[in-house]
């Protein structure tokens, strides 16, 4: 079946590789760390901002693509109809694809550190860069240890979110780091989610995700205390004075939490059922990241 849909590759199939609900991953670190940076010192370089968020649309490019090559050499995605490499059937090709995306955004975040006079940016976003290549890369393959969550909250929580904020206000923020946290837990939600519905898969490559070393039940239970945390650290955060009361906003996204843990909590088992529940799990880290930075930009209006 699946070697019938990549012979005649559907609009569906070219949809799910592009995976576009996936960059709001790029979107929302870069988002928060400019709202904060706005918050606190009232500045907003549209060009930086506008660069910035182009350049990490095409390091998630990069990612998306390159680990494609990197799973097709070890034979994990022989059944995924939707890998980029399965559907071109040119592994070579996609590896420089993902090399030019990389490229790109890599000159973009020069850019930046170019106009400031200042090599932060680059330094924070090469760091990222280097630390998301091992998730899948070889010879770390990090995430066959099950430690593509850890990956995932580093790169695209506190080190892009603090590279944000230092790319509007060249200085740091304590205030942005915490916010990063929050961002940084949603963020790791998608990759979790998204192991329910390859347990086989994985358990035949020999990949330790999270689901896998926990089982899908226990990691469904697992999942109600990682979206509950999303809301108890922006409460924490209020209570103490680091957020605007405004941030409280971030509860509007409850709803897509609750959905998803109720989904979860039903298909778990069920690969077909459960598999879209990684879009859930988007679309509560775009509505929290969204309300989150909306929260601390409307004190100043």
């Amino acid at each position: 079946m699946t070697t019938q849909l990549i012979k005649h590759p559907s609009s569906k199939l070219w949809l799910a590789a592009i995976k576009p609900p996936m960059y709001s991953v790029a979107i929302i670190p870069i988002w928060v760390g400019t709202a904060v940076a706005f918050a606190e010192t009232k500045t907003f370089h549209p060009e930086v901002f506008s660069t910035f968020l182009i350049s990490a649309i095409l390091f998630i490019a990069w990612m998306n693509v390159s680990n494609d090559v990197f799973d097709s050499e070890t034979g994990i995605d022989k059944n995924k109809a939707h890998s980029v490499v399965n559907l071109t059937g040119n592994k070579s090709l996609v590896f420089w694809l993902g090399n030019l995306f990389l490229a790109l955004g890599i000159m973009g975040t020069l850019a930046i550190s170019w106009w400031q006079q200042d090599l932060t940016v680059i330094g924070l976003v090469l760091l990222s860069c280097a630390i998301g290549y091992t998730y899948q890369g070889p010879p770390f393959r990090l995430g066959y240890q099950g430690l593509g969550e850890i990956i995932c909250f580093i790169c695209l929580g506190p080190l892009v979110v603090t590279a944000a904020y230092y790319s509007q206000a060249q200085t740091w923020s304590y205030v942005s780091l915490a916010a990063s946290i929050i961002v940084g837990i949603a963020t790791s939600l998608i990759l979790f989610c998204s192991h329910f519905h390859q347990l086989d898969d994985d358990l035949a490559a020999g990949k330790k995700s999270p689901i896998v070393r926990l089982g899908t039940e226990k990691a469904a239970q697992l999942l109600i205390w990682i979206c509950g945390s999303i809301y108890a650290i922006a409460a924490i955060f209020v209570g103490l004075g680091i957020f605007p009361v405004w941030t409280l906003l971030i509860i509007g996204s409850l709803p897509f939490a609750l959905q998803l843990v109720r989904h979860v909590g039903t298909y778990h088992n069920q690969p077909e059922k459960v598999s879209n529940c990684k879009f859930i799990a988007v679309a509560l880290h775009f509505w929290s990241g969204f309300l989150l930075g909306l929260g601390f930009l409307l004190p100043g209006f």
